[in-house]
């Protein structure tokens, strides 16, 4: 793809981060965020800091290239489970809390895929 100079702005969507050109909407990059547990309908929070993206889904964190859409690094985050989280940033930016529609919304989509794992 031709690169973009005018900036982008990243959305987090169905286990997903894309990217677009924030003149445009034209997508740049699409980057599936692959871990342990089933991505199609989970909830991803985005944070930008400085020069690194993160994403956070189903409670595992992701560092992503921002302008690549690359993945130098995952973790899993074991042992804590698959709740919503936030990102605060070295510099005192943050993602604070969910609004609580959103977060009802997170919690009856884990309610709904356990169900269905169960009934397999």
């Amino acid at each position: 793809m031709a690169r973009i100079v005018s900036g982008l702005v990243y959305i987090g969507i169905k286990g997903n981060v894309v990217a677009l050109d924030r003149r445009t909407g034209i997508e740049v990059w699409r980057t599936g965020l692959k871990g342990s547990v089933a991505r199609s309908s989970s909830f991803v929070c985005v944070f930008r800091d400085a020069d690194l993206l993160f994403a956070t889904c189903s409670g595992e964190v992701y560092c992503l290239d921002p302008k690549e859409g690359t993945l130098p690094w995952h973790n899993p985050l074991k042992g804590l489970g698959l709740g919503l989280t936030s990102v605060a940033g070295e510099h005192g930016s943050a993602v604070s809390s969910l609004p609580s529609i959103v977060a009802a919304e997170v919690q009856r989509q884990q309610a709904a895929h356990a169900a269905s794992a169960a009934a397999s």
